[in-house]
């Protein structure tokens, strides 16, 4: 039966190295589910997989954006769905990985029918946020939708600006639409987690932003400074960098807040993927367990 093996976690926990060996193991390809590392400019930023690294395990939906291309969930879930038909058409196994929960849900589960919204609505709330700022957006949230409220980026103004468009549009929860569709998946799903202790992962993602910052993220964020009102560059790592080329804040602030808003995303993504009661969690460490998991699922 063909399987696609998911491997997940929260950013900078270790997902990379091991997903190159369970790939190796498997003798398959890795699709990713990183929703930053699509973009071809932003290699050092995302971590995205190195030259050596492509050579030993091939890639798919890494690097193969724009900075001003338009791209969605549902396009992703498109792309995935196409990726691993072909990639199950000569091998019984493919790897997901990569930490963009929404992006791991729709191969997982199938993308919702969330209605299209309409000018006037868009307009209405964009009118609002304009003045009134995110935190009042953020707030209403809260109130309206207390789950979404509780995952979302809520430094991430089309995110916010979306649900309460669905809610002003419909009467109804962005969680309601997202919680209506179930799609059959013609393939197993068998999905791996890792975890560390939270001392232990917040060390590891402090220590990997000074490694960005020492293999040139600053520069490369100088490159991309003319698109940096793209929704691309809405992510951490280049918004407090812009800030820091701006003049507003020093650059050790700008790393430190790089480390924090790290360490806040972590905490994000795992209260997002505990959720679900199907993943199977493991340290990193515990590579062994990991593959005989693997091996009682071949």
């Amino acid at each position: 039966m063909k399987t696609l093996f998911v491997l997940i976690g929260p950013t900078g926990v270790g997902k990379t190295e091991l997903s190159l060996s369970i790939a190796e193991r498997l003798g398959c390809d890795i699709v990713s589910a990183d929703s930053r590392q699509m973009y071809a400019d932003l290699k050092i930023g995302t971590a995205a997989p190195t030259p050596d690294q492509l050579q030993r395990v091939k890639h798919h939906l890494v690097g193969h954006l724009a900075l001003t291309d338009y791209y969605s969930a549902a396009r992703y879930e498109e792309e995935a769905m196409a990726c691993l038909t072909r990639l199950f058409q000569t091998n019984d196994y493919a790897l997901l990985t990569g930490g963009s929960m929404m992006y791991v849900d729709t191969v997982c589960n199938g993308i919702d029918d969330i209605p299209t919204v309409d000018n006037e609505t868009r307009t209405f709330l964009m009118e609002r946020y304009e003045a009134e700022g995110i935190e009042t957006l953020c707030a209403e949230l809260r109130v309206i939708d207390p789950e979404y409220y509780r995952t979302v980026d809520m430094k991430n103004p089309k995110r916010i600006l979306h649900a309460l468009e669905i809610w002003y549009m419909t009467g109804r929860t962005y969680t309601f639409y997202r919680k209506q569709a179930f799609k059959e998946r013609p393939f197993r799903i068998v999905k791996i987690g890792l975890h560390r202790e939270r001392e232990e992962l917040y060390e590891r993602i402090n220590r990997r932003v000074e490694m960005m910052m020492e293999e040139g993220l600053l520069d490369e964020v100088k490159r991309v400074l003319p698109y940096r009102h793209l929704n691309s560059l809405n992510t951490v790592g280049y918004k407090e960098l812009f800030m820091y080329l701006d003049g507003e804040w020093t650059l050790d602030f700008a790393i430190e807040k790089i480390k924090q808003n790290s360490r806040i995303y972590s905490r994000k993504q795992m209260t997002w993927f505990k959720r679900d009661e199907a993943i199977h969690w493991f340290h990193p460490d515990e590579a062994d367990d990991i593959f005989a998991l693997i091996e009682q699922n071949r």
